[in-house]
């Protein structure tokens, strides 16, 4: 397996990997992932293993917050979980969040997607408190907007 940064001839495969991950995670459109392979591949890692994208990372550092860096996707093949994909792509962005001297990454998921919840809190993340809990996750209601209630996740570091 190979983790490098995303590359503009790699969209389709990683938007591909992304509507597999439906209802938990949604493909943006191509000028967004030319946006993340253009402007933040150094956060934006994927991972390849026999010329194919099996796990994918969009994340972006914080302009009004610069000690955060904000993880909006992770995504693993189905066919290639629970084998670490997602960690190895995680402390790649973590990597550089470290070379930035970054102090968090941080991430949003919906309270009942368990098989998040326990991935991140595997990779050593917790469960930011919030305003009200759904079923033992602590959630901040309207995070993402009006109706958009998350789980938020962090993972700090000095």
């Amino acid at each position: 397996m190979i983790i490098a940064p995303l590359q503009v001839p790699l969209i389709a495969a990683v938007e591909h990997l992304i509507g597999l991950e439906a209802p938990y995670a949604r493909a943006r459109t191509p000028s967004d992932y030319w946006l993340y392979a253009e402007l933040f591949s150094s956060t934006c890692p994927v991972a390849i293993d026999n010329e194919q994208v099996i796990g994918a990372v969009i994340a972006l550092r914080s302009q009004d917050k610069p000690d955060d860096v904000y993880v909006q996707d992770v995504v693993t093949h189905p066919a290639r979980r629970p084998r670490g994909v997602a960690r190895f792509l995680l402390d790649s962005v973590r990597q550089q969040a470290a070379t930035w001297r970054c102090r968090r990454l941080y991430l949003t998921s919906e309270p009942d997607n368990h098989a998040a919840r326990a991935t991140w809190l595997s990779l050593g993340f917790r469960n930011v408190p919030g305003d009200h809990a759904v079923n033992g996750v602590s959630v901040i209601s309207d995070y993402k907007g009006p109706g958009k209630d998350r789980a938020v996740h962090e993972l700090t570091f000095a």
